[in-house]
């Protein structure tokens, strides 16, 4: 039975949308998006509050009440597991990474390899394999899981909402940058959790407290007789349609199908390592927040939320099962097919049937809103990543010469070719199994990123690791793990009523204990390969270590270390010795007549051991960033001049709808060596601040280490 919206859901859905286009317009109008730190990292200047609620939302996207509640209804506590070990991977993420990604002043995670490690392959490595994950695991299993909501509840058609809802997010992503996602995210956190804890309670209170949800649970089984009777089936009795004996227990036996014990803590831990310390959409929130402080306090905040979803969507997907069994848990794949078009099975419409069949009209309307939000956030999160990594990491490095402007343009348009690959997806995804898609993601996921998160912790931690070892070592374990993958997809699960006829090692080997080996193969042969071959120069480990947080200073006769401190050096140098200088070959009578100010603009100083400055990634106009002919650069203002005057109308336009302002040579000077100073006092903290920081720590994990404790025993 299709639910109808009544007119006071449809005024919260439609006020829900303007608040959001409204957020996203101020953050337009009153921020700076015309720099790359402006539009890609929020200009860092987000506050804890802002940057750990957008962490939440950002990975508590649509696929987590779709799949978290589907798992919750399908194997009872075990997938909260994932929720309270994110909870520790943040303070790892807050305490380790952040220091170190902030020291080596990076805008991207593979940025930070290239620093790391020097060259280029390991970079767009590491970007395309990001890429690859980003469209293929999160924004396909957003969409299916957006789309089955809206179809679940609604009866919408599916590629009109889907379009929209992609739209609106771009359009939001493209105008205010990292700025208006964060703060649309802290709107979308509050909605998102207010929302959600009106369902549990509602959820609680409909079968009688948590001690009853367990009891009931476990008796949860579907009325096969009625069910036999309604739809005209046949039934052999080889589908699992009880609830499993160890529902309530979260780590299970060595030998478990869905969290075996020693898989979760040695290999699906340091995969997780890769999404909450090593993931773009993640760390560029926390590179957004103003000083290291705020980062810490924010991954603090960002671990509190994460104690909620197993409360607020695995028991209520658990409830779900209790109350509409013959549903949730269908008998077998004809009966599946007819319930909810998918032959694997239905534990995925759990949340949505819950929302639909318990919630009041006008709440309806808040949950409808809540999913919209959590589709949209980590829809905006991946638009805004994706098109970071892309713009920095790939399309600098084809165009060395870029300037500030066609960075932010090209950023703008790739967003859009994201979208436009989104939409193309959505008849791929309607087709897709159901199942346990929560799992499938992490399946996924799994084969693909523990290499990538033992190449981060090497590179973090032993200074002796070089790029032959990081590369080699991240290619065996990429080879490896997309064998897997592939022989996953070939060797598919069988339905429940077939036999299983696929090869002992894929039958019967967890994928995490696959995760497991891929993480230490990587580990050992990066380390073989780091030792046999030449280690790393002092530059490159410099700032990009652990240890070398101590060292706080800047190196002071070298350009490559500090390129905005020796830029600056070397224009007060310049100053200094504009006397003795003949700019343009006037005679010695001719200098009397000019200004110190024209000696300035005149005379770029260049030395043997200060090549000219190259700044990755820096804001500063590179065409006219090197003369050694002061009319060169004189004839290029000139003619930047002429060009903007002769601007028609429309350019300015689309300058401002892009957040482009130019700016003059000497301020992006300046404000390249602010954000340079920026990033080294950042880092600094009080005595009392780091006090209560490490007080919040000590208590986040306790949090979790009891969270494991109570819900496996």
């Amino acid at each position: 039975m299709r639910a109808s919206l009544e007119t006071a859901d449809i005024a919260i859905v439609t006020l829900y949308f303007v608040l959001v286009l409204c957020i996203g317009f101020f953050a337009m109008w009153k921020y700076n998006r015309s720099t790359v730190s402006g539009y890609f990292l929020a200009g860092r200047s987000m506050t804890w509050v802002a940057v750990g609620a957008s962490l939440f939302v950002s990975n508590i996207g649509s696929e987590h009440f779709i799949g978290l509640a589907g798992s919750g209804a399908a194997s009872g506590f075990a997938v909260g597991a994932w929720e309270f070990n994110a909870l520790m991977l943040l303070q790892l993420l807050g305490w380790i990474f952040i220091p170190v990604y902030i020291r080596s002043a990076v805008y991207t995670m593979p940025e930070y390899l290239s620093k790391r490690f020097g060259g280029h392959r390991i970079q767009i490595y590491f970007a395309a394999l990001s890429l690859i994950l980003y469209i293929f695991t999160k924004l396909s299993v957003d969409l299916y899981s957006g789309a089955l909501f809206i179809q679940e509840s609604l009866g919408w058609n599916l590629y009109l909402s889907v379009i929209l809802l992609i739209g609106m997010t771009a359009l939001l992503t493209v105008t205010g940058g990292l700025v208006a996602v964060i703060y649309t995210d802290t709107l979308q956190a509050l909605l998102m959790i207010i929302g959600a804890l009106t369902l549990m309670i509602i959820s609680m209170m409909e079968v009688g407290g948590f001690e009853e949800v367990k009891r009931r649970y476990m008796l949860a089984t579907p009325n096969i007789t009625s069910i036999l009777l309604t739809y005209n089936l046949s039934y052999t009795n080889s589908c699992h349609v009880h609830p499993k004996p160890d529902a309530l227990k979260m780590l299970r036996e060595p030998t478990d199908e869905d969290i075996p014990w020693p898989g979760f803590l040695f290999g699906q831990t340091p995969a997780s390592v890769w999404y909450w310390c090593a993931d773009q959409v993640i760390v560029q929130r926390v590179l957004a927040a103003k000083n290291i402080a705020h980062a810490k306090g924010s991954t603090l905040m960002a671990g509190f939320l994460k104690l909620l979803p197993m409360f607020i969507i695995v028991i209520p997907g658990m409830i779900s099962r209790i109350l509409f069994a013959d549903d949730i848990a269908c008998i077998n794949p004809e009966h599946c097919m007819q319930v909810c078009g998918s032959r694997a099975g239905c534990s995925n419409i759990a949340y949505p049937r819950l929302v639909m069949k318990l919630v009041p009209v006008g709440l309806r309307g808040l949950m409808m809103a809540v999913m919209i939000a959590a589709l949209m956030s980590d829809l905006d999160s991946i638009f805004n990543s994706a098109s970071t990594i892309f713009t920095l990491d790939v399309y600098k490095l084809i165009r060395k010469s870029a300037p500030s402007r066609e960075l932010m343009i090209v950023g703008r348009v790739f967003v859009a070719f994201m979208v436009i690959i989104s939409i193309a997806w959505v008849p791929i995804i309607v087709e897709m199994q159901g199942g346990q898609m929560y799992l499938y993601i992490q399946e996924v996921a799994d084969y693909l990123t523990p290499p990538v998160a033992a190449v981060f912790l090497l590179g973090i931690f032993w200074k002796r690791c070089n790029e032959q070892g990081a590369f080699y070592g991240g290619m065996v374990g990429f080879v490896l793990g997309s064998t897997r993958l592939i022989l996953a997809f070939i060797y598919r699960v069988p339905e429940c009523n077939q036999p299983d006829t696929r090869p002992g090692f894929i039958k019967n080997i967890h994928y995490m204990y696959i995760a497991t080996a891929l993480f230490w193969i990587t580990g050992i042969v990066t380390i073989t390969v780091s030792l046999s071959t030449p280690p790393p120069t002092k530059e490159q480990i410099r700032t990009t270590t652990f240890w070398s947080l101590k060292i706080r200073s800047v190196k002071e006769n070298g350009s490559k270390g500090d390129p905005y401190k020796a830029q600056e050096k070397t224009i007060l140098k310049c100053n200094e010795n504009a006397n003795h200088i003949l700019p343009n070959g006037k005679s010695e009578e001719n200098i009397k007549n000019i200004k110190p100010e024209d000696i300035n603009l005149l005379v770029t100083c260049r030395e043997d051991s200060n090549p000219v400055i190259s700044v990755s990634h820096s804001e500063v106009e590179t065409p006219v960033d090197c003369y050694s002919n002061g009319q060169v650069a004189l004839m290029g203002e000139k003619k930047h001049e002429e060009e903007t005057n002769d601007r028609e109308k429309h350019w300015k336009f689309i300058d401002w709808f892009c957040g482009f302002r130019s700016r003059n040579m000497n301020e992006r000077a300046i404000q390249d060596t602010e954000e340079e100073t920026l990033c080294l006092q950042m880092l600094e903290e009080t005595p009392k601040v780091k006090l209560l920081l490490n007080i919040g720590l000590f208590c986040v994990c306790s949090l979790g280490i009891f969270m494991f404790v109570y819900f496996s025993l």
